[in-house]
This record gives C-alpha cells, structure tokens and sequence, in this order.
C-alpha cells in the first residue's frame, strides 16, 4: 500500500460515472420526459440505489503496479463485505459525494403558505373572463372557434401547447324528419330535444310511470306483480343518468323510455326542450377501447353500453298530460304523487329517427412543466361544448380552467414557484354526447398515461361545492376546504360542510362526469365539482336555458365569486399535488369500503349457503385475506412515509410511484375494456364490481332464473384477485409481499 501511495508518476484513475447529463427529449404529447430544470441533478448511483450515497472511496493504481490489481480486488472486497456497522472511510483529502452540488428533492423552494397566498391574489373576480360562443355545439365552427381561442390563451402564457384531433361518430336528430308520439290515438307530438344513441324505429305499447327509473322503484312495480314486458316507461329526469334510466328499462324488458322534467324538479318553461345521450359509458361507442383516429382501422363492434330499446326526451308539457290521463293501480307509497301507473288501454306509439354523423373534434392541451419530475403530472379538465347556451355547463369551467393556467404560469415566470410535478390543462369537445373528448384521448393514450397522470380534476359545472373524488383524495379535499376562504370570517368546509362535511359536501361520482371514466376506465384517482342550489340539482344542465341570466338569477348574481373560491378550490389541490415531496393521498380510505362490501358479501354467502345454493366449501376467508393484506400494505406504506427521507429524491419517486398504482390496480385485469369499460372494482359499473356481487348473491337467495352460482364463483374468485394484487403492488418490492393468501 505504501509502494502504491508513494508511485504517483502515472496513475491509472478508476472511477464512477456519478452523473447523467442527458434529458429525455419532450415527448410528442406535449408533456416532457424527466427533466430538471436546475442545472444539477441526483447521481446515477443515488437513483440506482433509490438513497443518497454517504461514502464513496477512489483508488488509484499506478500503472507500473496493474500488476496489483488481485490486491486492490482484495480490498475492494474487504471494504464491502466487512462490518456494515463499520462506516467506510477515506483520507482526509479523499474526494467526498457531498462535495458534489446536487438535487437534493428540496424543491420547491417556496413555502406552502406563499403558494397558497400567491394563488389567491391572482385568481380573482376582476381577471376572470368568460370564454364563450354563440353556438358551440360539439364539432360545429362556434366549437372550434372557441377551442382556437383556448389555445391562444395558453401560448399568450408561454405554455407547450398541442391539440389531439378525432372523428367521432354520434347521433344527432333528424335532419329532415322528426321523432315522435302519439298518445291514445291522440294528436301527435314532435318532440325537439332527443337522446342521442337511442335505437332507431317505432315501439308501441301501454305507458307505465316508473317514477326516476331508478333499479330500486322496478323493484317496487315487480313486487307489485305489474307486467313490464314490453311497457312504455314514463320516467322524471334527474338522479341518475339518462342512460342508466335505460339501461334499467331495458332489463326489464321495456319497448321504449320516455323522459320528462317534472316541476318538482325543474323550474322551466313547460315547453323546454331536453337533451343528452342513453350510452351506458363514454366515448365514441362505435370504436369501444379503441381511439377514434382518423384512418384508424377498427372492428365492426359497437359498444355493449348502447341500448336497444327506443328513448326519447318530451317536455314537461306533454309529460303531465300523459300522466295525468293514466289510470289502473295506485303508485306506491313514497312516490308523492296522485297519479295512476297506467294500464294496458294507456297506448302510446313512440318514433324514433336520429341520424348517425361523423364528427371532428379537437382537444386543446397546454402544459406547466415541473422542476423535478416533470413526467408525472396533474391534469385539469373542462368540458368545451354545450347543447345550447351551456354557460353552466361548459363556460364557467372553461373559463376556470384557463384563468388557472394564467395565474400559475404566471406564478412561475415572476413569483419562483417552482413546482416539482406537471400541470397539463386540457379543454375537451363532445362532452355532452359522454365525456367523447376526454375518453378517445384516454383510450389513445392510456398506455402513456397510466403511470404518468397521477389525477385529473374535473371543472365542469363547478359554481357550487358538492364535491365527487376518488377516496384516495378525500383528504386532500377537506383540507383545501378548511384552507379555501369562502369570506373574510369563513372557510368554505365552515360555509358548506356543517357538521360533517362527507354527508353535506361528498357525493358519489356519477358516470355522465367526465371524471368518471378517468378513474373507472383509467384508474385515475379522480376529483369533480357540479352546481348545487338549496335540495335539487342546477335545473338548467341539458337545456337551452342554460344562460348567463339564468345562472345569475339562481346565485343572486354571484356566478363571478363562486367560479373564483372554486377554482382557487381546485387549483388548491392541483398545487398542493405539484408542491409536495409525496402525493396526499390517504391510502386507508379504502379500508373501509373494502371491510364494508366484505362484511356485506359475508352474510350473503353464508345466507345463500344455508338454502343449499351455493358450495359449502366455498368461503370468504380469501376475500377476507386479501382485504388484510390491502390494510396491512397501506399501513406498511404509511410508516415508510413517516420513516423517509425527503432530501432523497429518488426515494421520494419510488414511494409516488406506489401510491399511484393503487387506483389503477383497481381495475380488474380479467375485464375487457371492450365489453365493460369501467373495471373499477369498487367504483366501476359492470357485474365484475364488489356491488355487483352483493346484488347477484340476493339473485341467488331469491332463486332468481337469471342468477348463475357458477358465474358469481368466478367473478367472486377475480375480485377476490385483483384485490390482493393491488396489495401486493402496494406493498413495493417483491420480497415485501404478503403471500397469506
């Protein structure tokens, strides 16, 4: 040691590239690779090693002494596999990693309270500015014009922009012809408004009111022994979706929906037109999984969600004098009204002729890249088009949405915020025939997207504050509530949420959000808003009533105040995703909604095993297993979180990254997105999810025909899967799985 010390002549140098200087080129869907915008960056071996080295040593060798390279082995050997309590050392003026400048994972160098100040002094009711067009009907000039004017807005930011082209088919009515009814031989009606995607054709038979359409108020007419088979359903629009009230129809084997707003619901002219579509889903359903491209070539498939069975809108008019015309049986108790449920001499003939058309549309994108992670980003999304006026339904949100993008963009370029992930702002076309821009765009990338887009926010209809997430935010959402000032004196948890804000402000997400198939059909943990006025819904929403003045009649003229404590709400949780060393999500909050449907699949298989009809040997000890492996996996996780260091940047990544393949794990594999689009096991749609199995164990109990023990077998052995799957992802290495089951 002391010959090679002492021969430095010529000295053979071993060294270790510590570094990369090459950043990964911006991709071409406007969002960059990782790139760091600080000149340094965290060395190759820290990010190998997923920690930052303490100790690193140099040996140099003369190159008359190679010959003693056995001997440098020998100690290199020494040095590793001796005591690891032993710190390794150097000489004195031996080189030292910390002497290195590098990226630490500090940044954001701004303080929280400052991003929150800051945000709130620019986002204000002066500087908003309502982006709208006389018509801008999805695929129509007004509609491009106005997604021209968005992508001005964002270069005039100094943002990345691009748009995402697709030509999707939908059904608009007749151009020439008309749809129609014609009650009891009566005068015949030509309704305005339509569905779109309604089977086309003529159905005729006797008119049964359904009240909503609602699974639960079928029941009650069954239970009734009233015949449904091939009945006209009369339906009230409002607490769920047009297209659920046909899909519910159509199980029980109705020729046709009819849908109306009733006054107790909809304060609107009795001759108002309505309008929506009937897919159970989202998305061009005439390419289902499949991005709608242009010279894309697809299968001749259609989506399963579309019905085939006639629906129609008529209007409250023509809806009340067909109910009040019904006769036969009392309807039952509950349903408030004094009306009759209708009998087979109640005939109506119902005409259906919308027209298929091609459609092109545009999704207009900018992006705020991030300092540190700049591919991993956040999404913020507002419809673009509306049937009409649409001013609640796609102006406010769009306005908030580009108002967000100058404010924090300009938080960037003259205030040193410096956010660690990426903000992606996107304005989608067709969202009124079902979320079509945002879900061909997540079709086309979803392969990009599913480990990149870590949530997406929702900013259509968004004046009032019920608030729909994903658990995972749940959170994340109070805490932006308490922090968000309503007033001077008040926070809006203090203004909206009362006692206990889950019950007053937390709603289920719906499936005509466009939030929706961002977490069902992505697993995107997802976050929406929609107008809430008193105990009903905004009245307007699927209308050409939906105007400036009427929205301002129905806030008292507060439309600029609540677009502002909104979007100063999302732009809230956008940041605070961006700001932060590790994403706020509360992986526990889905503990209880897997406890709770296990508890609920428990009792059912143990009182359908009592009536013989299902295997004794079958058990819930799985599911069981798996929900623990889940809580045991979050909770593992969480004392990793408090035990982390958040000067390592790489440790930081690789513990986002499991928190983000939670919602996505979700999806059950054994699905095709083809035939059930939303796998979402506990909040998707299809008979794969947890509620499904509960409905089908009560078919079975009740020795229902169309329930089969051998299918809920299999659907209850995937989910049982796919939830101990999302555990094991959770759970990081694979040497850290939970092998219980």
């Amino acid at each position: 040691l002391n010959q090679i010390r002492t021969k430095t002549s010529h000295l053979f140098q071993v060294e270790m590239k510590l570094s990369s200087e090459i950043d990964e080129e911006t991709g071409g869907n406007g969002v960059g690779g990782r790139l760091n915008h600080n000149s340094n960056r965290t060395p190759y071996v820290a990010q190998k090693l997923g920690r930052t080295p303490k100790n690193l040593c140099f040996i140099s060798v003369p190159v008359p002494y190679l010959e003693s390279l056995p001997l440098s082995g020998y100690l290199i050997g020494y040095l590793v596999h001796r005591n690891k309590d032993l710190a390794p050392t150097c000489a004195p003026s031996a080189f030292r990693y910390e002497d290195i400048p590098h990226e630490t994972g500090a940044a954001p160098l701004m303080d929280w309270d400052d991003v929150k100040k800051l945000l709130a002094q620019k986002l204000t009711t002066s500087s908003m500015d309502a982006l709208s067009s006389s018509n801008h009907r999805a695929g129509s000039p007004g509609d491009e014009d106005l997604g021209n004017k968005v992508l001005k807005k964002f270069k005039e930011y100094g943002m990345k922009t691009w748009t995402d082209e697709h030509f999707v088919k939908v059904q608009d009515p007749p151009a020439s012809g008309y749809n129609r009814i014609v009650f009891k031989n009566g005068s015949e009606e030509r309704p305005t408004g339509f569905l779109s995607y309604s089977a086309s054709g003529t159905a005729r038979g006797a008119v049964l009111y359904a009240r909503y359409g609602e699974e639960k108020e079928l029941k009650q007419l069954k239970d009734m022994n009233i015949d449904m088979n091939g009945r006209v359903m009369l339906v009230r629009a409002g607490r769920i979706s047009f297209a659920e009230k046909v899909a519910n129809a159509a199980k029980v084997n109705a020729s046709a929906v009819l849908i109306y707003p009733d006054p107790a619901d909809y304060s609107i002219d009795e001759s108002s037109p309505l309008f929506g579509h009937v897919h159970m889903g989202s998305g061009d359903p005439y390419t289902p999984g499949f991005p709608s491209f242009n010279h894309t070539q697809f299968p001749p498939v259609q989506s399963s969600g579309l019905p085939n069975i006639l629906a129609q809108t008529i209007t409250t008019g023509m809806g009340l004098n067909i109910l009040r015309q019904l006769g036969g049986r009392a309807q039952p108790d509950g349903w408030e009204s004094i009306n009759r449920l209708g009998d087979e001499s109640d005939v109506i003939t119902v005409e259906v002729n919308n027209v298929l058309t091609e459609k092109r549309i545009n999704n207009v994108f900018g992006v705020i890249k991030g300092f540190v992670d700049a591919d991993r980003y956040v999404v913020i999304g507002a419809q673009r088009d509306a049937w009409g006026p649409g001013f609640a339904a796609s102006t406010v949100g769009t306005s908030v949405l580009v108002e967000l993008a100058r404010s924090i963009s300009d938080m960037v370029e003259n205030d040193g915020f410096k956010p660690r992930r990426s903000i992606v702002f996107a304005s989608w076309s067709a969202g009124e025939y079902g979320s079509v821009g945002a879900t061909e765009w997540l079709e086309g990338y979803l392969s990009s997207l599913s480990m990149k887009a870590f949530t997406y926010i929702n900013l259509d209809g968004i004046n009032g504050f019920k608030v729909a997430a994903s658990p995972l935010l749940h959170s994340l959402v109070q805490n932006a509530l308490k922090e968000v000032n309503y007033d001077k004196d008040k926070s809006l948890l203090s203004q909206f949420g009362k006692n206990n804000w889950e019950s007053t402000i937390l709603e289920p997400l719906r499936m005509d959000s466009a939030a929706y198939p961002f977490l069902a059909f992505s697993g995107i943990p997802s976050v929406a808003f929609r107008f809430h006025s008193g105990s009903s819904d905004y009245p307007y929403f699927g209308t050409t009533l939906d105007t400036q003045q009427n929205l301002n009649s129905i806030t008292a003229s507060q439309v600029p105040q609540l677009a502002v404590r909104a979007g100063q709400f999302a732009g809230h949780i956008a940041l605070r995703l961006v700001h932060d060393h590790l994403l706020q999500m509360d992986l526990k909050k889905y503990n209880q909604l897997i406890r709770s449907h296990v508890v609920q699949i428990n009792v059912r298989v143990k009182a359908v095993q009592r009536v013989s009809l299902l295997p004794k040997a079958l058990t819930v000890q799985w599911l069981i297993m798996a929900s623990g492996s889940y809580s045991r996996a979050s909770s593992a996780l969480a004392a990793d979180i408090q035990n982390s260091d958040l000067e390592d940047i790489e440790m930081c990544r690789v513990i986002n990254d499991r928190i983000m393949t939670v919602e996505r794990n979700f999806l059950s594999p054994y699905v095709s997105p083809r035939d059930r689009p939303f796998r979402h096991i506990l909040l998707g749609s299809g008979p794969h999810t947890l509620k499904a199995l509960t409905s089908h164990l009560d078919s079975l109990k009740t020795a229902n025909p169309d329930a089969d023990a051998e299918l809920f077998r299999n659907q209850f052995a995937q989910a049982t899967w796919t939830i101990q799957t999302c555990a094991n992802s959770l759970a990081g290495d694979i040497w850290s799985l939970d092998n219980e089951i």
